[in-house]
């Protein structure tokens, strides 16, 4: 994920801050609850910064904070004391904001009294809306300034703004209060060892007359609107139970993580996809949004599938060098309220990304499997040929054989694949490599993507095509491991550069190839033997890049950091070639790191040793709830369990390898075409009940009928 060409990074939220996420909406502040301006704070919809000061004070004194905790991700609680007015450590007024964020935000505050007089207070909110673009405050560069109007009545604040055409505002209520245009105050009066509380709620504003929605408060005792919304997708998801705690609370994390990443199709409500990642990245973006509905398949298939929907309805259809569209391909990112100066290609809809187009064939493959209607299938097919035209039209424009990017507009990405931010792709020594680049592992997705085509079609009775997919397959293995392999390194090329040399950097991107089954089985072993030496292995994760190579810092964005997704992937293709252990090591290593942060992946953590320092050091930006950090946790006890599901041909694979310190698993609920099954795991033993009618349950290994372009036909096979 990226905004321009700089490093991806934001500006320092704060020591403490507090992030919360639901849908499209997103809130960051400060440890006691405020928003500050002069931070990369606010209340966001839709990419736009309805609050930009949101400021608690009691008496003239901001509140001190204690603790501050987000017990959902769309809801947090905030606890503060009021300083003492003559200088003694103890106060006995303590302040308590509950917030929840939806369409808007609704905070509850309640003041409380410790001591035996009553408290006098002057509380007051100074509140401010600057209406900024996600990508100014992210950027520190904030360009617009509206007229502005303040429209302060009864009980409620109104700020309006203009410019140009647009219309914009946000409603503040807060009964009870005296409203003035920079904020509400509350004269109260706090009785010995009692307490006060007041609700505040804003919501932007459509036009002159009505709001886009008002958040609903939470009556006593009964659930609110983003309760019933978790409940009902919960209702749905399997439920989970390992004997490792510490795994249980981060697998449990990740769902609840997963459900507020959710966002709906504004064109189509019914389909779900899931956003990037908070706070940053809260949109669809083609390759953060087909990973992690790729990686959360067996929990929720219904968020692949309309990611795949989602993005097919937007797939590009004319040549536009400023967004980088070309026919066929598949978006980038979407922002909903950008203004054209700020967003990547100047436009709301950006295709600068050269993997989601093979990345969306290959995740359509998977979904395929999954029990779908064969008709709601059959109509996305025409979507998947046009993104395979691109591959061979656009994708590889000097029919070298290989996909490979150089940017269209200087107002684009430099890179182009998931490292992309500017410096990401590097030699040895360091110096940058040049485009056109062709990466590695964007070889390896355009392998998936000719086999599962492949598939399609043989599904189907077209033999032809088949043949045709698998003969592109069979040859661009044969290509890439003539080519990108470095056989006096021991490891594959990160890519060729525009004047097809290898760019011989030693980098985790080899080990996405792993997944797709693109890397010839004798040299498999050299590779995981580079992964897992201890110049790329970090005892947290596999580096990004190694540590003797020329670019490496263990601080940056993409040359030196740990990246859980990147892990997940890899340890998939581990436990594909065989190299069971080393998948268990570096599943184990990332739910040790997630212990540190509560049970939550982030985006990326620092690259230092497990050596050098006990425990991992955060990357100071990283997005968290992040989605694909988020179905990590999800993707590692998959590719543990050896699950393989395809309903289509009727059967299920699981060869379970997880360590005996995981201890027992066991699902129910899980989704599997019509019905939900249930499987326990004990060491090697497994059960499944609950199969379809028709369905068989193996134990043992899938067969590799994949690498034949040809799926396994029923049978016992292991």
């Amino acid at each position: 994920m990226a905004g321009w060409n700089a490093d991806t990074a934001a500006g320092p939220v704060g020591a403490g801050s507090i992030t919360l996420v639901e849908g499209s909406s997103f809130c960051i502040s400060a440890a006691n609850g405020d928003i500050n301006p002069e931070h990369p704070h606010g209340l966001f919809v839709e990419d736009a910064r309805i609050l930009s000061r949101w400021n608690l004070t009691i008496n003239g004194t901001p509140l001190e904070p204690l603790a501050a905790k987000a017990s959902e991700p769309y809801r947090g609680v905030f606890i503060g004391r009021v300083p003492h007015s003559d200088a003694h450590a103890d106060s006995p007024l303590i302040v308590e904001r509950r917030r929840e964020i939806d369409a808007g935000v609704v905070e509850h505050i309640t003041v409380r009294n410790y001591s035996r007089d009553t408290a006098e207070c002057l509380m007051a909110l100074q509140i401010e809306a600057d209406f900024a673009d996600l990508f100014e405050v992210k950027e520190a560069r904030i360009q617009r300034r509206w007229e502005a109007s303040h429209d302060a009545k009864e009980d409620s604040l109104t700020i309006r703004v203009a410019w140009q055409d647009i219309r914009k505002g946000v409603l503040v209520s807060a009964e009870g209060a005296d409203i003035a245009a920079d904020g509400l105050t509350y004269r109260i009066s706090v009785p010995p060892n009692g307490e006060w509380s007041a609700t505040v709620s804003a919501v932007p504003v459509a036009d002159a007359s009505a709001s886009l929605a008002r958040p609903v408060r939470q009556s006593e005792g009964k659930m609110s609107p983003r309760d019933r919304r978790r409940q009902e997708w919960v209702s749905k998801i399997p439920v989970l139970h390992i004997g490792n705690r510490s795994i249980q609370r981060t697998l449990r994390r990740s769902y609840d993580d997963l459900g507020a990443l959710r966002i709906e199709d504004s064109h189509h409500p019914e389909r779900v996809v899931v956003a990037a990642g908070a706070p940053w990245f809260m949109a669809l973006f083609g390759r953060d949004s087909l990973w992690a509905s790729l990686m959360a398949l067996p929990v929720d298939p219904s968020l692949a599938f309309g990611t795949i929907q989602t993005l097919a309805d937007r797939q590009g259809t004319v040549v536009d060098e400023m967004s980088e569209e070309e026919p066929g391909k598949i978006l980038h990112e979407v922002r909903f309220d950008v203004s054209s100066g700020l967003a990547l290609g100047g436009k709301s809809t950006y295709f600068g990304s050269v993997d989601a187009t093979p990345l969306f064939v290959a995740l359509f493959g998977e979904v395929s499997r999954w029990g779908f209607a064969p008709e709601t299938i059959s109509a996305l097919l025409p979507h998947v040929d046009r993104a395979l035209d691109w591959i061979r039209d656009y994708g590889d424009k000097d029919g070298d054989g290989f996909v490979e990017y150089a940017r269209l507009t200087d107002r684009g990405l430099i890179n182009q694949g998931w490292k992309d931010s500017w410096d990401g792709i590097n030699f040895a020594d360091g110096t940058l490599a040049e485009p056109p680049i062709a990466l590695c592992e964007v070889q390896a997705y355009v392998y998936s993507a000719y086999l599962a085509r492949s598939w399609m079609a043989y599904d189907a009775g077209d033999t032809g095509l088949s043949a045709e997919y698998r003969n592109r397959a069979v040859q661009l293995k044969r290509q890439f491991n003539e080519q990108f392999w470095l056989p006096d390194r021991g490891y594959y090329a990160v890519a060729l550069d525009g004047r097809k040399r290898p760019v011989d950097a030693c980098t985790s991107n080899m080990g996405q190839c792993l997944m797709f089954g693109i890397i010839d089985y004798d040299k498999a072993p050299l590779v995981v033997e580079r992964l897992m030496s201890p110049e790329m292995f970090s005892g947290w994760g596999i580096r990004t890049l190694a540590s003797n190579m020329g670019a490496y810092n263990p601080a940056s964005y993409h040359n030196g950091s740990v990246w859980p997704h990147d892990n997940a992937i890899i340890a998939n293709g581990l436990v594909r070639y065989g190299f069971v252990e080393q998948a268990q090591r570096v599943s184990t290593a990332l739910f040790e790191a997630a212990d540190y942060s509560e049970g939550r992946l982030p985006e990326l953590f620092c690259g230092f040793s497990r050596e050098q320092y006990d425990e991992p050091v955060p990357y100071p930006t990283a997005c968290s709830p992040q989605a694909w950090a988020a179905t990590t946790p999800i993707q590692l006890v998959k590719n543990l369990m050896g699950y393989y599901a395809d309903v289509a041909r009727g059967g299920l694979w699981m060869d379970p390898v997880l360590p005996a310190s995981y201890g027992d698993l066991h699902i129910t609920n899980a989704p599997m075409a019509e019905s939900r099954i249930t499987i326990d795991i004990s060491g090697s033993s497994v059960t499944v009940q609950g199969l379809p009618k028709g369905m068989l349950f193996h134990h043992g290994i899938r067969p590799r009928a994949a690498d034949l372009a040809q799926r396994p036909e029923k049978s016992n096979e292991g």
